[in-house]
């Protein structure tokens, strides 16, 4: 038996072992750390939506999905406008001073652009989806009714920019999500115009 102790030998096992320990942990590693990145599907429901509204009539509502909520897109006629301004003093928040909606909606009509109304559909009192409501003084909403939004739920009413009426359950406006046109018509929803959602 030799009393000599190759060290080269015992350097480059030891070098060895590190090396294969090393790639041993790096591929436990990539499942696990993998497995706490958002899935695509994920990624898709909160990606924003782009929404080509050249075929939206005056007076017609779309409805896209956007973070697993319904948003509407409305396009609204030289009527409704003029209506809009007429329900100020009927109206909890006419001005929308409240900060649910980005700056660019603190408005009247609570949009970039007046004749194209972009809002969530979930009424801010318990989250139900509001029906669409244009026809006016139905004889179940009253003779007051100038069309817009009614949830069943509960009775909130809110005016054809989403504005809620005073004296129902729900606190504030509908909601409006970031968003910003491309070109005169495309919508894209989830972001503003400055890429910020």
């Amino acid at each position: 038996m030799s009393d000599s102790i190759d060290t080269g030998k015992r350097r480059f096992l030891t070098a060895a072992a590190s090396v294969v320990g090393g790639a041993g942990m790096v591929a436990v590693a990539i499942p696990f750390v993998s497995s706490i990145a958002p899935s695509a599907k994920a990624e898709a429901a909160g990606a924003p939506v782009q929404i080509d509204i050249s075929q939206l009539e005056p007076g017609q509502l779309l409805t896209v999905e956007w973070r697993g909520k319904p948003v509407w897109i409305f396009r609204r006629t030289e009527e409704v406008l003029n209506t809009l301004i007429s329900l100020n003093d009927e109206l909890r928040d006419p001005q929308s001073t409240q900060t649910q909606q980005p700056e660019y909606a603190q408005n009247e009509t609570r949009s970039i652009r007046k004749d194209v109304m972009v809002m969530v559909g979930i009424c801010t009192h318990l989250g139900c989806s509001p029906t669409y409501r244009p026809e006016i003084a139905p004889n179940d909403l009253g003779a007051n009714w100038k069309g817009g939004f009614f949830c069943p739920c509960h009775g909130s009413r809110f005016d054809l920019a989403g504005r809620v009426y005073q004296g129902v359950p729900a606190p504030t406006n509908l909601e409006v999500p970031p968003y910003h046109f491309q070109g005169d018509n495309i919508v894209i929803v989830g972001e503003d115009a400055q890429g910020a959602a």
